[in-house]
């Protein structure tokens, strides 16, 4: 039987992924929505043949793509998921959703899940990779994704809970596709450190909070690595991660740990002194930069 959720599912030619996706869910959710960038591939034709709904939206970031379908798809389950097309509900985790859901207190409007992450087929267990505790499950009406063009969560407004059971994040795309997926993400991530940040007493003034595990990560990436000296950052994180948090265990721990941990990191740091110098070379403001260099139409903390 069918759990009293809805899966929110964003999609931009995803062919490789949509069909393994739904199959791990189309058994567990009452309505899976497909959310679609006006795919080029076969997205929309499997997702259709799989039973999911199929919404076209345009694209402006993944915050607003998310609470797009949240805020026009009509949803009345009790609870919302957001899952990426990558991913996979593992069987644990679905157990998990199909015992727990229905007699979880009313005071609970949030579900921590783990995720793992796989990089060139190898899971990455070390290095402060995993457990990654991911606020996904939610009260419908009672949770959205923070408006962010970078490292958004789902923020609520009562308890957490955690949910025994992983999602797998496994990408069969190749490395060429990730290094421009992580070149995109730089730019966006460089837009977020070069606007006001949003504080945590704002997310609490608003009567909202995200996993305790995020807030944390939130505070020492806007209060500790954000105060420390471009360029020699991502070397101290890097060494932080590799050595440690032992990333060095496991076959393919040091790729994943230089490329997302380092090298990353390294081009984050390279966009903000760019835009910093382009501002400052033509007298523009970072909105006027980052449309004319990026097209990207941004305002102060990101909204619209």
């Amino acid at each position: 039987m069918n759990v009293n959720l809805t899966v929110i599912i964003l999609t931009l030619n995803e062919e490789k992924h949509i069909r393994r996706c739904l199959d791990s869910i189309k058994d567990l959710a009452a309505r899976i929505i497909v959310v679609d960038c006006y795919s080029t591939d076969k997205t929309k034709e499997i997702a259709l043949e799989l039973g999911a709904e199929v919404w076209e939206n345009k694209w402006r970031n993944y915050a607003s793509q998310f609470n797009w379908g949240i805020e026009n798809t009509g949803i009345t389950t009790q609870w919302v998921m957001r899952l990426d097309a990558d991913e996979v509900v593992t069987k644990q985790l679905a157990n998990s959703i199909r015992n727990q859901l229905h007699s979880l207190k009313s005071s609970i409007h949030g579900l921590t899940v783990n995720r793992r992450i796989y990089f060139l087929g190898q899971w990455i267990k070390h290095g402060g990779i995993y457990p990654a505790r991911m606020l996904r499950i939610f009260r419908r009406e009672l949770g959205h994704c923070e408006n962010r063009w970078m490292d958004e969560h789902i923020i609520v407004q009562g308890d957490i809970a955690h949910l025994e059971g992983d999602i797998e994040d496994i990408n069969l795309n190749n490395l060429t596709w990730w290094v421009n997926k992580h070149n995109h993400y730089a730019t966006r991530e460089a837009i977020d450190l070069l606007l006001v940040p949003e504080s945590d007493e704002s997310i609490e003034q608003r009567s909202m909070t995200m996993s305790k595990q995020a807030m944390l990560k939130r505070w020492l990436k806007e209060r500790v690595y954000s105060r420390l000296p471009l360029m020699i950052r991502p070397t101290l994180y890097f060494i932080l991660r590799y050595i440690f948090m032992l990333g060095f265990l496991g076959g393919k721990g040091f790729a994943f740990h230089f490329m997302q941990g380092y090298w990353y990191r390294v081009l984050v740091d390279l966009k903000v002194c760019e835009i910093k110098w382009l501002m400052k070379d033509g007298g523009l403001t970072l909105e006027e930069v980052v449309y004319a260099e990026y097209g990207y139409t941004i305002s102060p903390k990101g909204s619209d």
